[in-house]
């Protein structure tokens, strides 16, 4: 397709505006494809494939498409320059990346010129029942606006990655989150996997008692009482819940 491309970068900055002071809305991930919609100097406005979110990335040459045929499954995956654990090159990918592996040796698979475990990595057609079974992955990863990936997430995002990772389409911020779920639940029904909205925040129910989000306050990603989460939240930020999903 004409003016697609692919990000090779572990993780790739999303600017509201081409300039480095505008807010990150949003990241790429490796194996993420994009379109350009437009060019200039030093900035490209693009539409990412996977959620048709449009922003600015910097300039730079990336590759065509890439035609992933694995993707990561843990939360921090290890690169190396040759296929054995001693070559460390201190490169990672994030939960969902994906990757070409067009090469297997023994424990490893090459993409790129980056050799990767086997055992880190899943074909990308693989699927979890249960879309949310590891997202306590991402206890305790750090907090960020705009973030995708280990080094850190917000609350949106965490929603998203999952599902995606799951091959299904997710809107990226909690408002359109929010209204592409249809059916809705009352809190005396809530259940393991149901996610919980406030304006501007979203939470995924890990039980009918506890929840995981990336939390702002807290500043990293965090398991909470819901009901003690709920009260807090409207306390300091007068935030009510507007509404319970189910998947």
């Amino acid at each position: 397709m004409k003016n697609s491309f692919g990000n090779n970068s572990p993780v790739l900055n999303l600017y509201k505006k081409n300039s480095l002071k505008s807010k990150i809305d949003t990241q790429l991930l490796y194996g993420d494809n994009f379109k350009v919609i437009k060019k200039s100097p030093n900035w490209k406005k693009i539409i990412i494939k996977k959620d048709g979110y449009k922003g600015f990335i910097k300039s730079k040459k990336f590759p065509f498409p890439i035609k992933a045929n694995f993707k990561v499954f843990v939360l921090k995956a290890n690169l190396y320059d040759q296929p054995n654990t001693k070559k460390k090159i201190g490169k990672y990918l994030s939960f969902n990346s994906r990757l070409k592996v067009t090469e297997k040796k023994g424990k490893f698979g090459k993409f790129e010129n980056y050799w990767i475990k086997l055992s880190d990595i899943k074909k990308v057609s693989h699927k979890n029942k249960n879309v949310f079974k590891d997202i306590e992955f991402f206890k305790n990863t750090k907090y960020l606006w705009g973030g995708k990936s280990f080094k850190g997430i917000d609350c949106s995002a965490l929603v998203q990655v999952f599902l995606n990772y799951n091959n299904k389409f997710f809107p990226r911020d909690s408002i359109d989150q929010e209204k592409f779920l249809k059916k809705k639940v009352k809190f005396k029904n809530l259940r393991k996997n149901d996610i919980i909205f406030w304006k501007g925040h979203v939470a995924v129910a890990l039980s009918s008692k506890k929840i995981i989000h990336a939390y702002g306050p807290m500043k990293k990603v965090v398991i909470m009482d819901t009901k003690k989460a709920i009260n807090r939240i409207e306390r300091t930020a007068n935030l009510k819940v507007t509404s319970i999903r189910r998947l």
